[in-house]
């Protein structure tokens, strides 16, 4: 490209920049050479100006930060850190990217060819969301779709909701969910409301990577034109119909607390307790206003799965003698909750994993069932590889079938119930605080899961209990599970060659004991293999992925380490388990499974360390 076209850049200056800055050691050659294709190719001419700027204020460390790979376009979508330039950023070009070859990818593979390709778009409270949803709208108008937009934030399972409502051909969500205030992204959705899956993932990715003009229509214009359909209203009401409808009758008389963390919660679950009989709910204030800085949550991260967004709201809890607490994420598709763990509410309180409840809502959901004369050998539950055994136990308990052998992520479920039979499907659970219950949705929902914790809140206090009290009657039943995710963060380019160094000594070298167990099998994933210590390799029958299980020579306690699909870490689960039968003394049986696991991260650390070191 010449320099006049680069609005009188003098590009082959810059590249002499670059390459000194590199053999300087300033910047990365990956860096350097997605640069010089964001200087050089046509299709960034309109970002090549601000580039030249960051070259000539000596910004290196910012640009290698932001270019030294091309953000992932993951199986369900984009995610990362905002910045306007960078191939490794969320920005104006790579969402445009990810909506350009979506658009192309659909366009391709449309069921009925004479149909009009349509599109369900939605975004949360975070910065540039409406930005970035109304970017995707202007390109998916002018590829040919017509678009059905959302037009204030709202949940990502209505999102889910809107694609099958409508009957669309995809859907774009605009949410980095529990990230922090610096992160964006786009979620994509296939006509079935689900998140992308095989083969459409990968069909989608190869387009987007090779994505150079992006048409745009102007948004304006497209809403006056009625190619893109304002739905808010009408949909809002139906999807929320769809959630109450999931509820059972019981008890009503329980006092809670919701807190939406500064995102979108309010939008979905207080409608969705108002409709299911909830009077006595309390929104927290110091959380109610949507604000993409999450200002009143710890480190501005608005996480249900972390006990400190918590704290505040169990003081205001203990002063009003609330019940429950509930939280919802940015885009409302994970619950948190938390409540007393006595009769007092004044007194202690207690917050719960997603393994725990994932138990006490699949436990309640089929003792509703069965009392209703709704439950089957045929009815089934669904849950991810990581996901407690609990729900399996529970499951087998009232005599209904659980599909576990899933990877990570809810798209897995989402695909579990249409190849299983929407009609017989129960509950799906994982265990990072997501939940569905009905057929109205593809995706996690922290309004319908909201909506029957408030009812199992009621139940139990109906009956003398506390939700833990509850929590440990189960415990009592099907064994005592104690379950803990650890995370090592790995960030930037040397942190992606640790992550990869890390799984493959897994593979190549694994440990030999975890928490003083010893290591019986490994069970890879990514080669559909089970290896024995001893040598020998039988054949592993589940789904492919980058996932290895280290099963340990005690029953049911096993570690499984995965490189976040998401975010620049790798994640270990660890699972410990005490039969029923073994049980004498739950607190005695609680420590010592807290205990081993502390000593599994420990040596997971330890050993992640020896391969950060080589």
């Amino acid at each position: 490209m010449n320099t006049e076209a680069m609005g009188q850049i003098d590009v082959d200056k810059l590249l002499a920049r670059l390459k000194t800055a590199e053999n300087d050691g300033h910047i990365t050659a990956d860096a350097v050479g997605y640069i010089t294709q964001w200087l050089t190719q046509p299709r960034y001419a309109e970002y090549a100006p601000e580039v030249a700027r960051h070259i000539d204020d000596e910004k290196w460390q910012i640009l290698d930060d932001v270019f030294w790979t091309i953000i992932p376009f993951g199986t369900g979508g984009r995610r990362g850190r905002m910045y306007p330039i960078g191939s490794n950023s969320i920005n104006d070009r790579t969402i445009g990217e990810s909506a350009r070859g979506l658009a192309e990818y659909v366009l391709d593979h449309l069921q009925d060819a004479a149909a009009a390709p349509s599109c369900a778009i939605a975004f949360d409270t975070r910065h540039n969301s409406l930005h970035f949803a109304k970017l995707c709208a202007e390109i998916m108008v002018a590829a040919g779709f017509h678009v059905y937009f959302l037009d204030e934030p709202r949940s990502t399972p209505e999102l889910s909701f809107l694609v099958r409502y409508r009957s669309c051909s995809c859907g774009i969500m605009v949410t980095a969910s529990h990230n922090p205030p610096s992160d964006n992204a786009v979620k994509c959705y296939w006509s079935t409301g689900g998140q992308l899956v095989p083969p459409h993932d990968q069909g989608v990715i190869r387009r987007v990577m090779g994505v150079e003009g992006i048409p745009r229509v102007d948004f304006e214009r497209a809403v006056s034109d009625g190619v893109i359909q304002m739905c808010r209203d009408e949909v809002g009401k139906a999807y929320c119909g769809a959630v109450s409808v999931q509820g059972f009758a019981g008890p009503r008389d329980v006092k809670i607390i919701f807190s939406p963390l500064h995102g979108v919660g309010a939008s979905a679950v207080v409608p969705a307790l108002a409709a299911d009989g909830f009077e006595d709910v309390e929104v927290f204030g110091p959380h109610a206003d949507p604000d993409g800085d999450f200002p009143n949550v710890p480190d501005h991260v608005s996480n249900p799965e972390n006990p400190r967004v918590f704290d505040a709201m169990i003081q205001r809890a203990q002063k009003i003698s609330a019940d429950v607490i509930l939280a919802t994420d940015p885009d409302c598709d994970r619950l948190g909750c938390a409540a007393p763990k006595t009769s007092d509410p004044a007194g202690e309180w207690g917050t719960f994993t997603g393994n725990q409840i994932g138990a006490l809502l699949t436990d309640y959901v089929l003792e509703k069932r069965q009392a209703s004369g709704q439950l089957s050998a045929d009815h089934y539950l669904v849950k991810t590889l990581v996901t407690t055994e609990m729900v399996r136990r529970i499951g087998d308990s009232y005599g209904v079938t659980t599909h576990g052998n899933l990877l990570v992520g809810f798209k897995w479920i989402g695909q579990a119930m249409d190849e299983f039979g929407p009609g017989k499907f129960i509950l799906g659970t994982e265990e990072s605080h997501g939940y569905l219950v009905g057929q109205y949705a593809r995706d996690k929902d922290g309004a319908v899961a909201a909506m029957l914790m408030s009812e199992v809140a009621a139940a139990v206090k109906a009956d003398g209990q506390t939700l833990h009290e509850k929590m440990e009657a189960l415990y009592w039943q099907h064994g005592y599970h104690a379950e803990r995710l650890i995370n090592l963060q790995m960030a930037g380019s040397e942190g992606m060659a640790r992550m990869q160094g890390l799984m493959s000594k897994f593979r190549s070298d694994p440990p030999g004991e975890i928490g003083g167990l010893r290591v019986a099998q490994v069970r890879d994933y990514s080669t559909a293999e089970i290896r024995s210590l001893t040598g020998e390799v039988t054949t592993l029958d589940g789904p492919n992925g980058n996932m290895i299980v280290f099963d340990l020579d005690e029953k049911e306690n096993y570690v499984a380490a995965r490189p976040s699909g998401t975010e620049p870490k790798v994640k270990f689960y660890m699972f410990t388990f005490v039969p029923a039968e073994q049980l004498s003394d739950l607190d005695l049986a609680a420590d010592e499974m807290n205990q081993r696991l502390d000593q599994m991260a420990t040596d997971l650390e330890a050993f992640a360390e020896t391969v950060q070191a080589s």
